[in-house]
């Protein structure tokens, strides 16, 4: 306790970010550390597990240091620790949980593990104070792209996720065949800017009528066909325009279906206010920002985007989930371990 704020310490290694917060009644950040891995796995092409694991290693006590160092903290004032449980890479995810374990076992401090998915929807609790459940969240990262009801802090509902590639997945696999290199998202959005979003008819798939799901692969399979196509005829690929076209086709559909669900939701299911929470490492595509802006403002929806910084993953969404989570249910047993395939808290009905 300091000053009267209760202090959750947090540890984030699901993926390629060795991350460790400090953070002030769950909301206020005193400190979020991130040491990333994009440069080292630029020359493979995209994340190695094995070597993740390693680096999350070798960085994980200079993370910690550094973050003790600018909260200004001493041990004795920690209250919590926060880690990912799950879902993610399970040696990149024990690096954290380990140590989570053993400061919590050697302090004498109460440990609390989270889903790294309900980490990236309280990012969002960071950045504006004033958002509290009921929502609808739109979560699109690497791994995931999810529409999800987030009835109380601890516990949420999926009405849709993807069938096959999450979003980020499949801008990484197009950015790979155009060559542009890794992380392929970013590189594909800076791309999209310069070409013709309408230069390529690119199929949107919706899937069945008022279904929430996704599915990416059939367009990724439609890019790798057109390049194919061009090159086979000897043309020249304008790959602006290809970025584009692709990054076109994926937004129309994922903001349609984020905007037709929380209509559908809070005019049928009566769940309060219009709001979506926008989450996840693809929350920072511009692309994706700018429409969802204007599809929601056309619609009376609040929209809630965090900063880029808090859309990576980081220490301080898993702070803030672990500092509700505790308030609600307690601590969690040292017993706690990795599940790099994690179920999100659905809700008990």
């Amino acid at each position: 306790m300091k000053d009267g704020k209760f202090i959750t310490m947090a540890f984030e290694s699901s993926c390629d970010e060795t991350s460790v917060a400090v953070l002030a009644d769950g909301r206020q950040v005193l400190a979020n550390v991130i040491s990333s891995q994009i440069d080292i796995f630029r020359q493979y092409g995209g994340v190695v597990p094995e070597i993740a694991s390693r680096h999350h290693l070798e960085n994980i006590n200079p993370v910690i240091d550094q973050a003790m160092e600018e909260s200004g903290l001493s041990w004795e004032e920690i209250d919590l620790i926060g880690v990912t449980e799950g879902p993610g890479l399970v040696g990149a995810l024990l690096v954290g949980v380990a140590t989570a374990k053993a400061i919590a076992f050697a302090r004498d401090i109460p440990l609390v593990g989270v889903h790294h998915i309900l980490g990236h929807i309280s990012a969002n609790y960071i950045e504006y104070p004033d958002l509290k459940p009921p929502f609808l969240a739109l979560v699109t990262s690497g791994g995931h792209t999810n529409i999800i009801a987030v009835d109380d802090y601890n516990r949420c509902r999926v009405l849709g996720g993807t069938r096959d590639d999450a979003v980020g997945e499949a801008y990484d696999k197009v950015a790979r065949v155009l060559g542009l290199g890794y992380p392929g998202g970013p590189k594909m959005d800076r791309l999209a800017k310069e070409g013709n979003p309408d230069a390529i008819a690119f199929k949107r798939v919706y899937l069945e009528k008022d279904s929430y799901d996704f599915s990416f692969s059939g367009l990724k399979t439609a890019v790798l066909n057109y390049l194919n196509t061009e090159k086979q005829a000897g043309r020249e690929v304008n790959k602006a325009d290809v970025a584009a076209s692709f990054q076109q086709a994926v937004m129309d559909v994922i903001v349609e279906k984020a905007v037709h669900a929380v209509m559908e939701q809070t005019q049928n299911g009566g769940r309060g206010e219009k709001k979506l929470v926008l989450a996840g490492g693809v929350a920072s595509n511009s692309k994706l920002r700018a429409m969802l802006e204007e599809a929601c403002s056309t619609r009376g929806i609040r929209l809630y985007r965090p900063s880029p910084v808090l859309c990576t993953d980081n220490g301080a969404m898993i702070g803030c989930a672990a500092y509700y989570k505790y308030r609600e249910l307690g601590a969690d047993s040292l017993d706690l371990d990795a599940d790099p395939s994690l179920e999100l808290p659905e809700e008990r009905l």
